[in-house]
């Protein structure tokens, strides 16, 4: 909700055209247009936050007032991303850590074929000298750094984990890492991009 001064403003500051206001027709006539279209909606809502004199801090700052939790922050989601490096890194990622340190499981012809997610491929890859220890340290640093991006607002975060294929280590490491998340409390979703490839 924001009063027609304020809209007028908006439109002129973005250089945008109102969807409701081409051609012919002025902008305060599709900004009415649009009021009516919305008026049954309108009438429904249980809150109306007139934002005519807010920035966009103060919008969020007033959402999160009303509709976050008791902490008054939202909830950070952190998507977790597996992919092999021979397929490109993924261009939307906050963090990024290459797995290619550990012992690679495609070079074992019985696991070959398999995944992370087979419990074979998982127990070769965890078992391997030095798994367990950048696991711990991994946990204990995202158990720092979680918190800190939800209190600056961030309400989510894309984290890569790469190894050569996508399908072996990456996989059973970030299964793992995500469990421990979980178990932690935050909302942890996983996407293994390659392993069908």
């Amino acid at each position: 909700e924001a009063n027609d001064q304020a809209l007028v403003r908006r439109f002129s500051e973005t250089r945008r055209p109102h969807p409701l206001a081409r051609g012919e027709t002025p902008l305060l006539d599709g900004i009415r247009q649009e009021r009516e279209a919305l008026a049954a909606v309108r009438n429904l809502a249980d809150r109306i936050i007139d934002t005519s004199d807010y920035t966009v801090h103060d919008l969020r700052q007033a959402i999160q007032l009303h509709y976050a939790d008791s902490s008054g922050l939202r909830p950070l989601v952190t998507t977790i991303v597996t992919f092999g490096y021979k397929y490109g890194v993924p261009y939307n990622l906050d963090l990024l850590f290459d797995l290619r340190f550990l012992p690679n499981p495609h070079f074992v012809p019985d696991l070959k074929p398999l995944t992370g997610e087979d419990a074979l491929v998982s127990r070769y890859v965890l078992d391997a000298p030095g798994s367990e220890e950048f696991l711990s340290r991994l946990q204990d640093f995202l158990a720092y750094l979680l918190p800190r991006y939800r209190s600056e607002g961030k309400s989510y975060l894309v984290i890569g984990f790469g190894c050569t294929g996508g399908r072996h280590r990456s996989v059973a490491v970030v299964q793992a890492m995500a469990e421990r998340l979980r178990h932690a409390g935050h909302e942890v979703n996983v996407k293994h991009r390659d392993v069908g490839v």
